[in-house]
């Protein structure tokens, strides 16, 4: 099938399937024309791809797990590499997510002293 019809089955668009290729996590057959022609298998790294994408996971990481994925819910093969990548996946979102709460913190004291102080008394200034 051609890119188009790949797009459609997946939910992924043209331009990121593309993408996706050429980081080497898609490889399509190419006809004798020059189109590429993906099939069964392309589908499946497809919606894989998708789903680890829309984890938040970067290409180097789903290069990594991309092979070792069994099946679509996802389960993994439990080898060495899987693992690491994993664990620095959530040790980058505990960073981030240390990261927002601080953010939060700073934010909301902001606002309790807007609030405290409010519109009024600052125009009255």
């Amino acid at each position: 099938m051609r890119i188009g019809e790949l797009a459609r089955r997946t939910g992924v668009s043209e331009r990121m399937l593309r993408y996706y290729e050429q980081a080497g996590l898609l490889q399509p057959e190419r006809k004798e024309s020059g189109y590429r022609d993906y099939g069964a298998a392309q589908i499946q790294a497809a919606q894989r791809i998708r789903m680890l994408s829309a984890a938040g996971l970067k290409i180097e990481t789903i290069r990594i797990l991309l092979p070792c994925i069994m099946d679509n819910l996802p389960r993994f093969e439990p080898c060495r590499e899987v693992r690491a990548a994993l664990r620095y996946e959530v040790d980058k979102l505990d960073e981030k997510l240390h990261n927002l709460e601080e953010s939060r913190k700073i934010v909301a004291g902001f606002l309790n002293d807007v609030e405290g102080v409010g519109c009024a008394n600052r125009r009255s200034r």
